[in-house]
């Protein structure tokens, strides 16, 4: 049975533009993030419930392009890209909205607050880890001009420009995870000790979804090495 859907027909003849499109609902799911924070801030966990299940649907939404694109690369492109390091970029893009709907699920299955002195700290490490996912996303969206020239010229040391801000971003990521985590051991005393493990496992999978942007950055930065 033949294929047909609005995705078959974006792909048409090249697979950047469904890349593209990937990494869009990637960063999409990713920023969903925010607001899910501010509800569990808040104690709001009606709207954080709401929240959870757009991030459930939008990485469902990636899952099946993931799929589709996957079963209709061809086997041989004309382009100067390997099937293999289209494939490993996908698989780097994937790993962002799975990461954000464990964040999500987790939090929301054990209505998982914060202690004050770490709210606002929280919500500035995730709006900063979502900003590396929407940076990912830029650099991505530059492959279809790259591939145009050929990996070179003026869009290469865009591109590359774009990857350097990126590892910045996380790296600013890296140092707000060391800030909250001292921040919470300073308060370890006064927490039940299971809620301590949960916040730090919070921490770990925020700063992952920053490591995963970045991933998906040094993946397209060995395809410009080629």
């Amino acid at each position: 049975m033949a294929i047909s859907s609005p995705f078959s027909k974006m792909f048409g003849s090249s697979p950047i533009k469904p890349m593209q499109e990937h990494m869009k609902v990637a960063r999409d799911t990713a920023a969903q993030l925010i607001p899910f924070f501010e509800a569990a801030i808040a104690d709001d966990w009606v709207k954080a419930d709401k929240i959870q299940q757009k991030i459930a649907e939008l990485e469902n939404d990636a899952d099946k392009l993931k799929k589709a694109l996957r079963l209709q690369l061809p086997k041989s492109l004309f382009l100067p890209v390997p099937r293999s390091d289209l494939l490993q970029l996908l698989s780097m893009q994937d790993r962002i909205p799975n990461r954000a709907k464990d964040i999500a699920g987790i939090m929301l299955g054990r209505e998982m607050g914060f202690p004050k002195p770490l709210q606002k700290p929280m919500l500035g490490f995730v709006t900063a880890a979502v900003a590396t996912s929407e940076q990912a996303l830029k650099a991505i969206n530059e492959l279809d001009e790259l591939l145009e020239a050929g990996f070179s010229g003026r869009e290469l040391k865009i591109v590359e420009k774009l990857i350097k801000e990126l590892d910045s971003l996380e790296n600013k990521t890296d140092k707000l995870q060391i800030k909250i985590r001292a921040t919470l051991f300073k308060l370890e005393a006064d927490l039940p000790p299971v809620d301590v493990m949960f916040l730090y496992r919070i921490f770990e999978w925020v700063g992952d979804l920053a490591d995963r942007s970045q991933a998906v950055g040094s993946r397209l930065q060995m395809l410009l090495a080629r």
